[in-house]
C-alpha cells in the first residue's frame, strides 16, 4: 500500500478529542448508579491533636443518611508507596488540618454536609511543628511515635520527626575544591505549589451482591488504587475492581490514593453506590502539594569551566504522612549532580515529618527544586571565570555513553544539540547585550539544563487480534490527559505495519488488564511502550506461524505488510490478510491470537563501588532525558512585575511518537514552570492554608503566558526505546524557574534565592539594591 502513512512519527488527533469537544467524555463525576449516595468528608480542625471520642448519633439519626465512617476501632491498616504510615481516614491522632477524621453517605450533598456538621469530635491538642528545623529541634512533638514500626520498602538513616536521609557521594570533594580556580556557594529555598487540575478529587464505589467492590476514579493508576485501597482497608485485592474513566489532570497529585478508600468503606458500610468529589477548597486541604526544600549548595571549577566537584544539602518538608516523599527525596540526591560530568559529588538530602499536608510526585519530582539551585551556580561560576553561560554548559554536558553517577551509562544524549538549538532560535548572543527595553523597564535572557528519567518500575501489554483483523490494545495505563491512549496506539499500529484506526485502547480496568505501575514519572511512553512492542512482536510471530500454513511457505520468508497483511518477500500478489489468519484461528486451526509482555526496568544499575548510595529509594532507573531551556524576561522597576516575554525549550526526547503532542508537552510544561517561578505559591495562616481557592492561588491565565513559546524536538535515538524514544512530561517544567533567575540577574545584578518570584518580593530586592 504505496498510501500507508506510518503511525510513529505523525499526528493524528488524540483517540478522545471527538468526545471530549462533544461533551460525551465520561469522567466519575459524570457516572450515576441506581439508588446512588453522596459522599462527604470532614476534616480536622488542628494541625496535631489526640482523639478522644466520637458521638455520631446525630449524625447517624438525620433522615436520608446511610453511612458514617469513622477512624473509630479501625485497626493498624496502613498504606504507602514507600513507608506504610497512613490510614485512609485518622485513626487515634490527626497530623494536618484538614485530615479526614471522618465521612458520610447520604441521599444527596445538602444532607450529607448538615450530617458532618452533627458529628462530634473531642481532641485533645497537642503541639504542631510546622517546618523541618522545628520537628527537627530537640526535645519536638513527635508526629509519628510508632515510626519504627512502618514497614518500610528501603532502609536509611532516620530519627523523631525526620523520615530518611539520602546520600550519594562519589570521589572525594573536599580533596578536589583545592583544585578548582572558582568556587560558588549559596542557600536557595523553594515552597510548595499545588497541582491544579482542572478535575479535582473524585471517586465512586459500588458493592454487588457477592460484597466485591468496583471503584470508579480519577487517578494515575488502577493498580496503585487496588494495592492502596485493599491495604488500608484490610481487603483482599481480588476482592476490589478499579476503572478509570477519563482524567482531568493529575500532574503527580493523583498516583496514590486520597478519597478512594473512603468511597470504599461507605459504600461498603451502605451497602449502596457511594460518589464522593471533592470541593476545591478541600482539594486544595486535604490531598498533596510540591515539596518546599531549603538547598545549601557548593560548587567549584577549573579555570576553563570544567567542572570539579559539587556539594549539596537538601531539607525537604514532607508534610504528615511519607507518601512519594522518600522518592522525591533521593531523586533531589540523585539529579543534583545535575546534567553534568562532574567527578565529585557529595550529595546529602533529608526529608522531615511537619503537621502540615503531606507533599508528594509532582511533575518534574524533586527537578525544579535542585535544578533553582544547582543551573543559577553554573551561571554564578561562568561569570567568575568570563565564561559564555551555554559554551560552559556544553563543556561540561553528559555525552552519549558516558556514566552519569553511580556509574550508570547514559544509552542516549542530546544534551549538547538542546544546547546549540536554543542558542540559536533565541538569538542569544545578541540577545544576552544588555538593552532593549522601555525606559523603567530591564530586559534579559537566562538559560538552564536539566536531566531527567523516563525508565523505572514495571508495565505490560497485551495485543489481541479480532476476527476481522482489527487489534485491541491494553496496557493498564491511564491517561491523565496527556495522550497516552493516542500514543501507545500509535506504537502498536507501527510495530505490526496497521492504520491507526485498526487499533482500539482498551479501559484500564484491574480485571480486565495487564499490570502497569503508573503514569508518572515520565514513564508511560518508554517503558509501556517497550511492552506494546514486545506484544505486538510476539502477535506478529503467531500471525507469520499461521500464514505460513496457508501460504504454503516458510516463516522466514514472510513480512509484514501495511494495512494488516502478511505476504511472501518478493512476491507481491501473495499475501493474506490479518482477517483471514484471526477467522481461521478463532474458528478452525489454533486458537485466538493474543501477544502480552511485561517487564520491570532493565537499566544499568548504579555501582555500590563507584559511589556510595545510602538511603536511595530505587532499584535501577534510567532511560536519560535532557533539556535546555531560555527564558527573555522584563522587569518592570516601579512593580517589581516580571513579564515573561518568549521561551525556547528544546528536550531530547529520544524520538517523538507524534511530534505535536510532545510540542504541547512542552508547552503546558513551561506554563505551569511560569506559575512556580513568579506567580503560585501555597500560603499558611500558622498550620491552616491560607489562600485553598483558584482565586487567591494565582496559576497564569492565557493573558499571562508569553507571546511566543517554541518547543524544539530533538532526537537522539535511545536504541532501548520504542522506536528509540524516550520520555518529555516532565522535563518541561523543571528548568524554567532556574532560567527566569538568571535572566533576572542578568537584568538587574540580583541574584534570587527564593522561589516564587512575586513582584513584591521582586520591588523589595531592587529598592534594596538601589538603598531604599
Amino acid at each position: 500500500m504505496n498510501d500507508y502513512i506510518d503511525p510513529v512519527g505523525a499526528n493524528p488527533a488524540r483517540i478522545e478529542t471527538r468526545d471530549k469537544i462533544r461533551g460525551r467524555a465520561e469522567y466519575t463525576d459524570d457516572l450515576v448508579r441506581p439508588g446512588m449516595l453522596i459522599g462527604a468528608v470532614l476534616g480536622s480542625p488542628y494541625a496535631h491533636a489526640r482523639i478522644l471520642s466520637y458521638d455520631t448519633s446525630k449524625a447517624e439519626a438525620l433522615p436520608g443518611v446511610e453511612a458514617v465512617y469513622t477512624g473509630e476501632g479501625l485497626g493498624a491498616n496502613f498504606m504507602g508507596p514507600f513507608i506504610k504510615d497512613e490510614t485512609p481516614i485518622a485513626v487515634d491522632k490527626v497530623r494536618y488540618v484538614g485530615e479526614p477524621v471522618a465521612a458520610v453517605a447520604a441521599r444527596d450533598e445538602a444532607t450529607a454536609r448538615r450530617a458532618l456538621r452533627l458529628i462530634d469530635i473531642d481532641y485533645e491538642e497537642l503541639p504542631a511543628v510546622l517546618t523541618p528545623e522545628e520537628a527537627l529541634a530537640p526535645g519536638a512533638p513527635v508526629i509519628h511515635e510508632e515510626f519504627d514500626s512502618y514497614f518500610k520498602t528501603f532502609q536509611s538513616e532516620h530519627g523523631p520527626n525526620h523520615m530518611l536521609t539520602v546520600k550519594i557521594i562519589e570521589g572525594d570533594v573536599e580533596a578536589a575544591w583545592k583544585d578548582c580556580a572558582a568556587i560558588v556557594e549559596g542557600t536557595f529555598e523553594t515552597h510548595s505549589q499545588h497541582h491544579a487540575y482542572m478535575e479535582p478529587s473524585a471517586a465512586m464505589a459500588e458493592v454487588d451482591s457477592q460484597g466485591r467492590v468496583t471503584l470508579y476514579s480519577s487517578n494515575q493508576s488502577v493498580f496503585r488504587m487496588q494495592a492502596n485501597v485493599a491495604e488500608s482497608l484490610g481487603i483482599p485485592m481480588s476482592r476490589i475492581r478499579c476503572v478509570s474513566p477519563m482524567v482531568g489532570g493529575a500532574f503527580g497529585g493523583k498516583m496514590e490514593a486520597t478519597i478512594q478508600p473512603i468511597a470504599v468503606a461507605l459504600a461498603l458500610a451502605a451497602e449502596r453506590p457511594v460518589k464522593l468529589i471533592l470541593s476545591r477548597e478541600q482539594d486544595f486541604e486535604i490531598t498533596r502539594r510540591r515539596h518546599p526544600a531549603k538547598i545549601r549548595m557548593k560548587t567549584g571549577a577549573a579555570k576553563d569551566g570544567t567542572l570539579i566537584a559539587r556539594q549539596f544539602d537538601f531539607l525537604l518538608d514532607c508534610g504528615a504522612f511519607a507518601d512519594d516523599s522518600p522518592g522525591v527525596t533521593g531523586i533531589c540526591a540523585l539529579f543534583g549532580r545535575g546534567p553534568y560530568r562532574v567527578p565529585n559529588v557529595e550529595a546529602i538530602a533529608r526529608g522531615v515529618y511537619t503537621n502540615k499536608m503531606r507533599a508528594g510526585a509532582f511533575r518534574g519530582f524533586g527537578g525544579p527544586q535542585v535544578t533553582f539551585a544547582g543551573e543559577q551556580q553554573m551561571d554564578e561560576l561562568a561569570e567568575k571565570l568570563g565564561l559564555d553561560p551555554i559554551e560552559m554548559r556544553i563543556k561540561n554536558a553528559i555525552r552519549s555513553g558516558e556514566p552519569y553517577i553511580g556509574g550508570q551509562k547514559v544509552v542516549s544524549s542530546g544534551l549538547i544539540e538542546c544546547l546549540e538549538k536554543v542558542r540559536e532560535a533565541s538569538d542569544w548572543d545578541e540577545r544576552i547585550k544588555p538593552g532593549g527595553a522601555a525606559p523603567g523597564r530591564k530586559r534579559s535572557i537566562g538559560i538552564a539544563c536539566l536531566a531527567h528519567i523516563s525508565g523505572v518500575l514495571s508495565s505490560g501489554a497485551i495485543v489481541r487480534v479480532l476476527e476481522d483483523g482489527t487489534v485491541v490494545l491494553n496496557t493498564g495505563a491511564v491517561d491523565n490527559g496527556q495522550g497516552s491512549d493516542t500514543i501507545l496506539s500509535q506504537i502498536c499500529a507501527s510495530a505490526l505495519k496497521l492504520d491507526l484506526d485498526q487499533v482500539v485502547f482498551a479501559q484500564p480496568d484491574t480485571d480486565a488488564g495487564v499490570y502497569n505501575w503508573g503514569t508518572t514519572a515520565s514513564r508511560v511512553t518508554y517503558t509501556t511502550g517497550r511492552a506494546v512492542v514486545g506484544a505486538a512482536g510476539k502477535v506478529e510471530e503467531q500471525l507469520k506461524a499461521y500464514a505460513a500454513e496457508m501460504l504454503e511457505c516458510a516463516v522466514g520468508d514472510l513480512e509484514l505488510r501495511p494495512g494488516g497483511r502478511i505476504g511472501v518477500e518478493g512476491v507481491p500478489d501473495m499475501e493474506v490478510p490479518f482477517a483471514a489468519i484471526s477467522a481461521r484461528c478463532h474458528w478452525a486451526v489454533g486458537g485466538p491470537v493474543v501477544g502480552s509482555d511485561t517487564l520491570v526496568f532493565d537499566g544499568e544499575a548504579f555501582d555500590p563501588k563507584r559511589a556510595l548510595f545510602d538511603g536511595f529509594p530505587f532499584g535501577a532507573i534510567g532511560a536519560w532525558i535532557f533539556a535546555a531551556q531560555v527564558v527573555e524576561v522584563e522587569i518592570e522597576e516601579d512593580t517589581g512585575r516580571i513579564t515573561p516575554l518568549r521561551v525556547w525549550s528544546a528536550h531530547d526526547v529520544g524520538r517523538a511518537i507524534n511530534p505535536r503532542s510532545v510540542e504541547g508537552q512542552i508547552e503546558g510544561g513551561v506554563v505551569q514552570g511560569l506559575g512556580y517561578a513568579l506567580t503560585e505559591e501555597m500560603v499558611w495562616d500558622g498550620a491552616r492554608l491560607a489562600n485553598p481557592s483558584l482565586m487567591d492561588y494565582k496559576i497564569p491565565g492565557s493573558l499571562d503566558a508569553p507571546a511566543e513559546i517554541q518547543p524544539i524536538i530533538v532526537e537522539a535515538l535511545d536504541p532501548t526505546g520504542p522506536f528509540g524514544a524516550k520520555g518529555v512530561g516532565e522535563p518541561p517544567i523543571v528548568g524554567i524557574g532556574a532560567a527566569i533567575a538568571n535572566a533576572v540577574y542578568r537584568a538587574t545584578g540580583i541574584r534570587p534565592r527564593r522561589l516564587p518570584l512575586t513582584p513584591e518580593r521582586m520591588l523589595a530586592a531592587l529598592d534594596e539594591e538601589d538603598g531604599g
